[in-house]
């Protein structure tokens, strides 16, 4: 058993997890994001008041999980040009206008990870509502992670049972959300574009990003930007990722009839459409892993950065378990910048170095760091758990982190910004080196709970889960893990 000192100081490192997990999301909440792109710090958005001047009306329409507070901030900014307001959310709200508003905004909350009925509802609103904006209008939109679930259009000659079956198909085989969206874009009527083609009106299209590299066509599955796949891409993705053979014939008609040039492609570069919108990024996960160094600089520990994490979860996790691991043998010295082997399938932007801010070292003498990373990995579904992947990738990296036995001063938090992790109730998990021993004496198997994707329950008996509730924002998942605190 932990001496009681040992207790204290895990616990304070697990307090610090929690800190600088908090500084990270706050950074990209859905308000301050709005009022600091008004304010001058970015300079994409000089143009924009003129944008607004000389716009007859101004039609505003928000779809994500941020859609509720960006719309809210948004609504204050325009004033008195504003027409009209659309917002679609997730259940439940995270955060309800006040009365004043309430009588501006029409609301729709739709559904969120797996679209439903509602959703459909929400992308066939959502076309109807910017088709009413005219050539001297202005369309603002605003969109963040969750919009392509949220508005759930299906193509011509499709039906929204056949769009299900095939997404969700695709993420139970651990397809990228690059791979999803492509594939989504293709049997849709308002994503790769549509949305833009389906109006006159001038399109600002202000995005909290989700996809790591910002890649306009992925975010949201792109409803106003040029898409650069085709319907012979989706098609290769569904044959890779052994879903062709399970798709309904439906499917398979559409995306063959595009792939021969039957059907019209989504939206493509040099297409006049695109002279008519101006997309911009106001934040994204980098937004909040910066946010986080500076947290751990103030807490005193030296900041190791990562840029993207990708890959399969299983695969990242103990891969940055594993690093950990590593970093915690070598005690770097205060202020130095050291280059870390780290593997591809885990960071695939360059590789972290330390920062040199936060020179603070541990009561033993050796140097505290902090390990900072983000991004999206996938996971394979093989089982019936229940769990996501920042949950997935958590387990995975309690094994490694069991090599250092149960007096390694390592603890790592895996977690989703927007505060759920897969249908669970939970942002993601946090992990020591004792995860595994506790796990044992609690009669508990993570190899199995890692093996039927039940990490969920597994960290739940533990008590290790991180639950914070809806956030309200999105920026995909951060990675925070502390050595020789």
């Amino acid at each position: 058993m932990a001496s009681p000192n040992a207790q204290s100081v895990k616990s304070r490192a697990r307090a610090d997890l929690m800190r600088i997990f908090a500084a990270a999301v706050s950074a990209v909440a859905p308000r301050r994001v709005i009022a600091a792109a008004f304010d001058g710090q970015l300079p994409e958005m000089r143009a924009i008041p003129e944008m607004l001047e000389k716009a007859r009306r101004v039609y505003l329409l928000a779809a994500g999980k941020a859609a509720m507070g960006m719309a809210l901030e948004m609504q204050e900014r325009i004033g008195a040009k504003l027409h009209d307001a659309f917002v679609i959310a997730p259940r439940p709200l995270s955060e309800e206008p006040s009365g004043k508003q309430r009588r501006v905004f029409r609301i729709m909350p739709a559904a969120h990870p797996a679209p439903d009925e509602s959703s459909e509802a929400a992308g066939r609103a959502a076309l109807e509502f910017v088709g009413k904006a005219e050539r001297d209008d202005l369309v603002v939109f605003l969109l963040s992670g969750g919009a392509s679930a949220l508005m759930a259009v299906p193509a011509e000659g499709l039906t929204f049972a056949d769009k299900v079956t095939v997404t969700t198909a695709l993420m139970n085989a651990g397809a990228s959300i690059r791979e999803l969206n492509t594939v989504r874009r293709h049997l849709s009527g308002i994503k790769g574009g549509r949305l833009l083609q389906s109006s006159n009106a001038n399109f600002l299209t202000l995005i909290l990003s989700d996809v790591p590299g910002n890649d306009l066509a992925t975010i949201g599955s792109g409803p106003t930007a040029a898409d650069p796949t085709t319907y012979s891409d989706a098609v290769a993705i569904l044959k890779r990722r052994r879903v062709w053979g399970r798709a309904p014939e439906t499917v398979r008609d559409c995306l063959e009839r595009g792939a021969a040039g039957e059907l019209a492609e989504t939206l493509k570069q040099g297409d006049p459409a695109l002279a008519r919108v101006r997309n911009i990024i106001l934040a994204d996960n980098r937004t909040a892993t910066e946010a986080a160094s500076d947290a751990a600089a103030a807490l005193n520990y030296s900041v190791v950065r990562g840029r993207e994490l990708s890959g399969d979860a299983n695969e990242a996790g103990a891969a940055l378990g594993a690093f950990l691991c590593g970093l915690e043998s070598e005690a770097p010295s205060p202020g130095a910048r050291t280059r870390h082997p780290l593997p591809p399938v885990t960071l695939t932007l360059p590789l972290p170095q330390l920062s040199g801010r936060g020179t603070g070292r541990s009561a033993r003498g050796e140097q505290r760091a902090c390990v900072i990373a983000g991004g999206e990995t996938g996971v394979s579904v093989k089982g019936n758990g229940k769990g996501g992947r920042a949950q997935q990738a958590a387990l995975a990296a309690a094994f490694e982190l069991a090599k250092l036995g149960a007096k390694g001063r390592v603890t790592a938090l895996f977690a989703g910004t927007d505060g759920i992790d897969g249908p669970t109730d939970a942002a993601g998990a946090i992990v020591t080196p004792d995860t595994l021993i506790r796990a044992n004496e609690a009669k508990l198997d993570p190899k199995s709970a890692l093996d039927r994707n039940d990490c969920y329950n597994f960290f739940k008996a533990l008590g290790d889960l991180v639950i914070i509730g809806p956030t309200g924002t999105n920026v995909a998942d951060v990675f925070l893990g502390l050595v020789n605190y």
